[in-house]
């Protein structure tokens, strides 16, 4: 229930990671910032506010952290989640490209 509610949002988001302008960890704290400054309605919405804290600086680095045993495997697999699917993501994109889309970088002012 969890996991789909944030697939969702992260399909909603799969040109951002592809242009590399944001990761899907970094949705994943968006989402959660997202659905803990709501009153909560729905049961996903319930469990996040009661078993996930998300604390943030300044910098924009943030923590997730799960209240109890069962936040921090909520947490954990959520994260797991993130980071498949980035990668599921940027595999569909590289199986695309041909080897002549990619310049080659070597410096030659040797």
């Amino acid at each position: 229930m969890i996991l789909k509610a944030f697939s969702k949002y992260l399909k909603q988001h799969n040109s951002d990671i592809i242009q590399n302008k944001t990761t899907a960890t970094k949705l994943l704290c968006k989402w959660i910032r997202y659905v803990k400054h709501k009153t909560p309605k729905s049961h996903v919405e319930k469990i996040i506010h009661h078993e996930i804290m998300l604390a943030e600086n300044n910098s924009g680095d943030f923590l997730i952290v799960g209240k109890s045993e069962s936040g921090r495997v909520l947490v954990n697999a959520l994260n797991n989640f993130a980071i498949s699917y980035e990668n599921y993501i940027m595999s569909k994109w590289l199986a695309d490209k041909k080897s002549n889309h990619f310049t080659d970088y070597t410096d030659n002012t040797n």
